[in-house]
């Protein structure tokens, strides 16, 4: 269930929208020694919150700054926050522009590129997809009517006006909304397409959480793969469509069939993640885009159809061969 949006929201802060949190009774009951003590414990890892409320990072219900030392309030009381980077290297700029294919009052569509998140989160803040358009269009009230992949480029929509959002939610949810996808992955002669796969999936326990797995019961994942051309002996270049939304859908489904896409570091095999200090590195894209994205707009009734102008590497590259 979405949260009733508040009366009165801070002002964005370099495209951050401040978060807000509640204040909860500590575990054993009792009080909080401070609102830092509270902070400490209630919130993920960033800044020093001592740090932060020097600041004036830290505000009440009202948008009064909260002192450093200050007393933690009632149960239920209302804080805002602007989200901070843990201790550590610099944010790294993501290479690759946020696109812009359509805006009007209540939708925006773009381009995302690979290696950017949608939206903030542990070590991504300013280098997200949310943050960058945030500061190019003065848009306080962007929300993303899906999601993608950090790894993933392509088409992303992006919902405009508060009282538009359960409308666009209810599309995507009630699979009113036509999703094609590109991917170059290996070539299987002894598969026929167009292929359908239909499978129930879930996240793995343990160690490798991240990725899906395939478990038995009703399907709750179908997606169709067409041949686009071949690449070469090895490799395929495939049109995807997805009927369903689930966690990873693509990826896993692909590497069910045996075609696990070329530059996924989650299927077949979980690669460890690099040192927090490492540079990150950019060079080895997944080859996989959203092409295209075509509803009909729930608010206005008009027919919508917005297509990437980007193109796989790998497709590129076979081309120019």
């Amino acid at each position: 269930m979405t949260r009733p949006r508040p009366a009165w929201v801070p002002p964005a802060r370099e495209g951050v929208s401040a978060s807000r949190v509640a204040v909860v009774a500590p575990p054993g009951g009792g009080a909080w020694p401070s609102l830092a003590a509270f902070l400490d414990h209630r919130l993920p890892p960033g800044r020093p919150w001592q740090e932060r409320l020097l600041r004036g990072d830290v505000l009440d219900a009202e948008g009064q700054a909260c002192a450093a030392d200050a007393p933690c309030p009632p149960v239920n009381s209302v804080l805002w926050y602007w989200r901070s980077l843990p201790p550590g290297p610099p944010e790294p700029r993501v290479p690759g522009e946020v696109v812009v294919l359509h805006q009007d009052e209540h939708l925006v569509a773009v381009d995302k590129p690979h290696f950017l998140p949608v939206t903030p989160g542990g070590r991504h803040l300013q280098e997200t997809v949310l943050v960058r358009l945030k500061r190019q269009l003065g848009i306080e009230t962007l929300v993303p009517m899906h999601r993608l992949d950090l790894e993933t480029a392509g088409v992303l929509l992006f919902m405009v006006q508060p009282a538009t959002r359960a409308a666009f939610q209810a599309m995507f949810r009630e699979r009113r909304v036509h999703k094609v996808y590109e991917a170059v992955a290996p070539w299987r002669m002894d598969l026929t397409l167009p292929h359908t796969i239909a499978s129930r999936l879930q996240e793995r326990e343990g160690r490798n959480f991240m990725q899906m797995e395939t478990v038995p019961g009703e399907p709750n994942a179908i997606t169709t793969v067409e041949l686009i051309a071949r690449l070469g002996p090895e490799l395929a270049h495939y049109r995807l469509h997805p009927q369903t939304g689930a966690k990873h859908q693509l990826r896993a489904h692909l590497n069910a069939l045996g075609l696990p896409i070329c530059g996924d570091r989650i299927y077949p095999r979980l690669w460890p993640q690099p040192p927090a200090d490492a540079p990150p590195d950019f060079s080895q894209p997944l080859q996989l885009l959203s092409r295209e994205i075509g509803f009909t707009c729930p608010v206005t009734g008009r027919a919508r159809n917005y297509r990437s102008r980007q193109t796989l590497a790998m497709v590129a590259a076979a081309g120019a061969a």
